[in-house]
């Protein structure tokens, strides 16, 4: 049953009892989150809530995170995080979410935010409204009692535990935006930090790389199940976050996790797609791939400084035609090479949609295999070869950062 639009009011939320209520309409969606404790304020950005009265009743909401995003070619680009979907059960398929997401891209387009992330808990709702997934991350599980590192690794610096109260501001400084440089990596807001504090408690342990006052890097873990922990014949423990902007950093903090000798399996629930950690030791199969899954579905808010602002490798200049239902003013050609990018009356050598463009953006997916999907229309012959090389990317894209 869709809603007579009529009916539906859209605002900004910025009363503290309203911006609570969108919080509880998104935890109630989710079924299965706990309610928030009654000292839970400050989680989401002043001004970025988003929600949707229909006869005076607030039944949805939509957040977001002012932020940056890392393309390919290493520059941040402004963004906008895109959190806490969330319709009341008792009002869903009225269009309500329809609504609000298409007011949300015409809001981020205003601030001058040129592309948006989420993560999707249900895969089938977002490409309708342009996004794309942009990248995937792989689930790891390494057995430590059989783990031997190669002797050609090399040795790293000091590591240290930071004391549960004041761990999370280190953390934030070492995550600063000079330092993290990879592909897909978007930035922590003061909102993301103090809602991981209060998720996480004094739960787990922290240990951080580097000498005292410059750290560069850190990892979050926890006992997966700590009951019988003693005589468990399989103590495993996970890792929340893991975070090195060094290679120094990558192995020193690796080594700690291999030195915890009551451990018998390590699980990295977040992983690059093509993390080089089974490289590492002397039997590669002590490193169990578990799963991959969807990470990143990026929108292209403003498609032509987004293409501006992405490295391309060297080629010959390839026009392709984009179109965009929902945001008109991106529907175009676009004259892509080397030196940038930048809208053209040109005949087009390719042609697609701008959910299909954001799956290649950040390198995440190839163009062949959008053309196998019918995602994308091959205008001049060999232009896929040619677009391939033109938007190839070192590595798979990765965040690293779940919101």
């Amino acid at each position: 049953m869709t809603t007579d639009p009529a009916r539906l009011e859209l605002e900004t939320l910025t009363s503290a009892d309203d911006v609570r209520a969108a919080g509880a309409i998104f935890r109630t969606a989710m079924v299965g989150l706990s309610p928030l404790s009654p000292d839970a304020d400050g989680l989401v950005e002043p001004g970025r809530t988003l929600g949707a009265r229909l006869d005076g009743q607030l039944v949805g909401a939509v957040d977001a995170y002012t932020s940056w995003l890392v393309v390919p070619g290493g520059q941040r680009v402004p963004h906008a995080a895109v959190t806490h979907v969330g319709v009341l059960p008792t009002h869903t398929r009225r269009g309500v979410v329809s609504a609000l997401l298409r007011r949300q891209l015409s809001d981020i387009a205003a601030r001058g935010e040129i592309v948006a992330t989420l993560r999707a808990t249900q895969g089938g709702i977002y490409e309708r409204f342009g996004y794309g997934v942009a990248s995937s991350y792989a689930g790891v599980a390494l057995d430590r009692r059989r783990a031997g590192l190669r002797d050609t690794v090399p040795q790293a610096g000091p590591v240290r535990y930071l004391d549960p109260i004041d761990r999370w501001q280190e953390l934030a400084k070492i995550y600063a935006p000079e330092r993290i440089s990879w592909t897909g990596a978007i930035d922590r807001p003061s909102y993301w930090w103090r809602f991981h504090e209060l998720a996480t408690g004094d739960t787990g342990w922290t240990v951080v790389h580097g000498e005292l006052g410059d750290e560069d890097g850190f990892v979050r873990y926890h006992a997966a199940d700590s009951t019988g922990w003693p005589r468990n014949p399989q103590r495993a423990i996970v890792v929340d976050d893991w975070v090195a902007t060094s290679t120094t950093a990558y192995l020193g903090l690796l080594r700690h996790l291999l030195s915890l000798d009551i451990v018998d399996r390590i699980v990295f629930p977040f992983m690059p797609l093509d993390t080089p950690i089974r490289h590492l030791f002397a039997d590669e199969r002590v490193v169990e791939v578990t799963g991959v899954h969807d990470e990143t579905w990026l929108r292209l808010v403003d498609v032509r400084a987004a293409l501006a602002r992405r490295g391309y490798r060297d080629s010959d200049p390839l026009v392709l035609s984009v179109t965009d239902p929902l945001l008109p003013a991106n529907t175009g050609n676009y004259r892509i090479s080397a030196e940038g990018a930048d809208r053209v009356d040109a005949p087009a050598d390719l042609a697609t949609d701008v959910s299909a463009l954001a799956a290649v953006y950040l390198g995440g997916s190839t163009w062949q295999a959008l053309s196998l999907a019918g995602r994308v229309t091959e205008i001049r012959s060999g232009a896929l070869e040619h677009a391939e090389d033109l938007f190839a990317t070192g590595s798979a894209p990765f965040s690293g950062t779940y919101f």
